[in-house]
């Protein structure tokens, strides 16, 4: 894997719309997470075309936004880049990508929800990219959610030593305040308490490199050449999540079963599942009886270890996993630590 340096408190970090133009929606938001970059980071922001740019434009205009990417990726003053938000079409801008080039000139990219696309098909290319919080969704919230979050963030981003063990955060939110009321802008909806990380079929302590996503958008990837082939699950751990739309218990476990269907389970370590956003009590218990029905039962999977309810994704706050790297699953401690730092 083609790893990448370090930011430090003076980056220039370009932001771009790879997705949807959702900062020409709510101005504000967006605002407020470039500032938090720039006050609570001292990263330097430098604002990429499509960053703005209005959601019809972006929608009709894939290459604009892959240039956005390529384009960050060759100018050597750039020093990273991180997505305003996702979406929900970026697999269109796959084309466009000019892979030997942005391999050639590796550096931090960061998003979740629809980056999953680019973030995973650089990854299948050999370039180490981060699961991690957006402008708007993640930055902009970081003065009104413990401040552990921006320490935690700073360390990983700047600092990082590993081995690093995750830790859940002491309570967590599904969603924020109407970015449209400037009165409540940045401020989060309900926090819960987090009764921590959720291990069952357990198999002792497993290691492998992670390799996921928002589950429903790598759906999209399916079937196509930007998904892996089977051979590439040999021991990796992977990391699902779900989005906004809230998909049931049941379709959840109609996407898992695909893997098995591959031949996908019968391959990796473990499987660790973000909080799923929105989802009741009782939605939980569902889902973690059907994982493990579909693990234990469906496919006698063996020698994997499966942990839900981990503080990355559509919830907040959100860890940041690099794809890529090696981490543990310690089901006796009940720990996961990225054992592999990402950063040369």
């Amino acid at each position: 894997m083609i790893k990448v340096k370090s930011l430090n408190s003076k980056s220039k970090i370009a932001v771009i719309s790879p997705s949807n133009g959702l900062p020409y929606l709510f101005n504000d938001i967006y605002e407020l997470g470039l500032k938090n970059m720039e006050e609570l980071f001292d990263f330097k922001i430098v604002e990429y075309p499509t960053a703005r740019m209005s959601p019809d434009k972006l929608y009709k205009h894939p290459e604009l936004r892959a240039k956005d990417i390529n384009d960050a990726f060759k100018d050597d003053s750039i020093d990273g880049i991180i997505i305003s938000i996702g979406g929900y079409e970026s697999i269109r801008i796959l084309k466009f990508l000019d892979i030997e080039m942005i391999k050639n000139n590796p550096k931090l990219i960061m998003g979740f929800s629809d980056a999953t696309t680019f973030l995973s098909y650089l990854s299948l290319n050999g370039l180490i990219t981060f699961y991690g919080p957006s402008v708007m969704a993640g930055f902009a919230q970081l003065k009104h959610i413990d401040e552990k979050y921006k320490n935690n963030l700073i360390e990983f981003l700047t600092d990082l030593n590993v081995p690093y063990k995750y830790k859940s955060y002491d309570k967590y939110t599904n969603g924020y305040k109407d970015w449209n009321d400037k009165d409540t802008l940045g401020e989060c909806e309900s926090f819960y308490k987090n009764t921590g990380l959720d291990f069952f079929n357990e198999s002792g302590k497993v290691k492998g490199k992670l390799w996921g996503g928002c589950i429903e958008v790598l759906e999209f990837l399916k079937g196509t050449k930007y998904f892996p082939k089977l051979e590439f699950f040999n021991d990796k751990i992977l990391f699902f999540e779900t989005s906004e739309e809230k998909p049931t218990p049941d379709q959840v476990g109609y996407m898992l079963r695909n893997y098995g269907i591959q031949g996908i389970l019968n391959r990796v370590k473990g499987i660790v599942f973000g909080r799923a956003k929105d989802y009741s009590e009782s939605e939980i218990l569902e889902l973690r009886k059907i994982i493990k029905d579909i693990i234990e039962i469906e496919f006698k999977v063996k020698n994997i270890s499966i942990v839900m309810k981990a503080d990355f994704g559509h919830t907040d706050p959100k860890w940041i996993l690099p794809y890529g790297m090696e981490v543990l699953l310690d089901a006796d401690s009940k720990n996961i630590v990225l054992l592999e730092s990402p950063f040369n």
